[in-house]
């Protein structure tokens, strides 16, 4: 069985303890490689690489860092079919998902942020008290520590190293335990296209052998996690003991508004694609679908014919639309939601379940009328698991899909420009997308409200996120004197 080492320092190593874990194939659940299973020691060794590095990258020219980031995305491009290949075989992803969609947006985050390097910019100079001009810098705030999930391993792993690097920080990253692969292979290319050891490290293992002592680390200023809320908290804990900043993008429960005025077979084919891509591993899932009264037995025929044809299988195979859950846990945790809720009484025209294919796989499953404040409309399943309501006006539309802990993202389907404005500015959520649902770009923010967390990530607003305002302050006056030195010297 393959081993894929770590990168610590700029070298593939193992953990200190020679202790590995095993990596599965969720369609199979088969072994297929195995990786360093590290701990503090390992940490330790990946800041300190990270801390020297730092004295050196931080203070190269953007202009060199944007080049290194350039030659790591035409790289990656090069690797493009192996990388989308690896992800799919680890993390249960279709092929044609992996191929067409998070291998290739992954590659273009990085390439917007090389050019994002070269314009870093605060107020270069103001006179904003007599005798004094201003500055104001951006600069990087030291060594990240980025702790991605299992969904989009390469996309995440993207999404922070690139902003983190372009801004002049240097990284230490701890990839999922069950999808590791490709964020080693991220950090070896960059190492291949000349990045300086220490600038991305990789540690691999769980939570409170890595994760924790990486969170609890001296020499860690940063803190940059994807994930669960709870794990998140976990961390805000943590980090708080030595005022660590911390950046976080958590979990979601999106509503998708569909009014009787919408394009009812755009909106149907949207909510698949929105509820099941990945498997429903997603936290900006369609997992919630207020549809009115007068069009809503309209929209759950199709809903639910179109959900029926939904192809599982090998991930591998370009006609599969889904693959499995990521692991045996996963599944069960998302069958306890469907069964609790079949036990609850709530109809399920589509009630899915598991297959008795070998592998993770979890059928669509479809919930109607479920009361709002029920477990499936509350929190988040993480698996292809929809429920789907009616609604009777705007108001109670806004009112229900505000109606949860999360505000990671939403959609509203309406032909009607004004109401798709109104409703959209009233949720409380940090992405609202109009006649349609998921679509990203890396010029646009990604990021939640309430206890879908804080910070962004894609954008300058994430570029920003790596970054420390500092005010540089210069007298001009010359004197020794100055006018507000009365309030210690008095008059004289």
């Amino acid at each position: 069985m393959e081993q894929h080492k770590m990168i610590i320092g700029g070298e593939a190593v193992a953990a200190v303890s020679a202790n590995w874990e095993t990596v599965i194939d969720p369609a199979t659940e088969e072994a297929i490689a195995e990786v360093p299973q590290a701990d503090y020691a390992d940490v330790d060794k990946a800041v300190e690489a990270a801390k020297q590095a730092f004295n050196t990258w931080s203070t190269m020219s953007p202009g060199e860092r944007s080049a290194l980031l350039y030659k790591l995305a035409d790289a990656l491009e090069a690797k493009a079919e192996t990388l989308a290949q690896t992800e799919s075989l680890n993390a249960g992803k279709p092929i044609k998902l992996a191929a067409n969609g998070d291998v290739p947006f992954a590659i273009d985050n990085i390439r917007y942020f090389a050019g994002q390097a070269r314009v870093v910019e605060g107020i270069a100079a103001g006179e904003f008290v007599p005798g004094y001009t201003s500055a104001v810098r951006r600069e990087p705030i030291g060594i990240v520590a980025s702790i991605t999930p299992w969904n989009y391993p390469i996309m995440m792993a993207a999404w922070k190293i690139a902003p983190a690097v372009a801004a002049g920080n240097t990284v230490v990253i701890k990839p999922a335990p069950q999808t590791p692969l490709t964020t080693i292979m991220l950090a070896q290319t960059a190492l291949e296209v000349g990045f300086p050891p220490g600038v991305i490290n990789v540690v691999t293992g769980k939570g409170p052998g890595v994760g924790e002592p990486l969170v609890n680390h001296a020499d860690v200023r940063m803190v940059s996690f994807t994930g669960s809320t709870r794990t998140g908290k976990r961390i805000m804990e943590l980090a708080a003991q030595k005022v660590t900043r911390v950046h976080l993008e958590l979990g979601g429960k999106a509503p998708f508004v569909v009014f009787a005025d919408a394009d009812i077979e755009a909106a149907a084919r949207g909510a698949v694609v929105g509820a099941y891509i990945n498997t429903g591993q997603d936290c900006t899932a369609a997992t919630r679908i207020l549809v009115e009264r007068s069009c809503y037995d309209d929209f759950l025929a199709a809903f639910t014919q179109l959900s029926q044809q939904i192809r599982l299988g090998s991930p591998q195979v370009e006609s599969t639309d889904m693959g499995p859950l990521i692991s045996a846990e996963q599944r069960q945790r998302v069958h306890g939601f469907v069964e609790r809720a079949k036990a609850e009484g709530i109809t399920t025209p589509l009630a899915g379940g598991i297959p008795e294919d070998r592998g993770f796989f979890y059928q669509p499953t479809i919930f109607c009328q479920a009361p709002t404040h029920s477990e499936i409309m509350q929190e988040e399943v993480f698996g292809p698991v929809v429920v789907v309501n009616s609604i009777d006006s705007e108001e109670e539309a806004i009112a229900v899909a505000n109606d949860v802990k999360y505000g990671l993202a939403a959609s509203v389907w309406t032909k009607d420009c004004a109401k798709a404005w109104r409703v959209a500015s009233a949720l409380q959520f940090g992405t609202v997308w109009i006649n349609d649902h998921l679509p990203l770009a890396s010029e646009m923010p990604h990021g939640g409200f309430k206890e879908s967390g804080f910070g962004k990530d894609l954008s300058r607003y994430a570029f920003d996120e790596y970054t420390i305002a500092k005010h540089i302050m210069f007298d001009l006056s010359g004197v020794a004197k100055k006018p507000w030195h009365f309030t210690v010297f008095g008059d004289a």
